[in-house]
């Protein structure tokens, strides 16, 4: 058990400010030091400079998309990936997984549905 708890962070790559803010309000309310980031590759600095516990990632995004920049996270890092879109086809989420999405999640989504994948995705097991 350790002394003191580990602030959790998490990093939103988001270019739609109602749903960047949206995002930032869940994640805070669950617990997580949120930084957010309106461009993929902003997104993949970020992500590189603080290692966060949970990555929420848009497809759609102004310079490259989500499927690149989880490719380009997954080159460094094992955080815990959460890609969001209104892309419905079930070629796209697989090709999210390919990518290295954790978890693919059609807009809207409800923001339980979110909580619960997290807490999911970054609770550690049980020894």
């Amino acid at each position: 058990m350790q002394p003191t708890e580990h602030t959790r962070t998490a990093v939103v790559i988001e270019d739609d400010d109602d749903v960047r803010d949206l995002l930032h309000t869940v994640l805070t309310g669950t617990g997580f030091r949120v930084h957010t980031a309106p461009a993929g590759l902003a997104g993949v600095e970020m992500v590189r400079r603080l290692m966060p516990d949970v990555v929420t990632l848009d497809v759609g995004l102004p310079d490259i998309d989500g499927f690149e920049v989880a490719e380009r996270i997954r080159r460094f890092s094992t955080t815990f990936i959460v890609m969001l879109t209104a892309r419905a086809d079930p070629s796209d989420e697989q090709r999210g997984f390919d990518a290295g999405a954790d978890r693919y999640l059609r807009k809207p989504f409800r923001p339980a549905e979110l909580r619960r994948h997290i807490q999911e995705g970054t609770t550690p097991a049980e020894a």
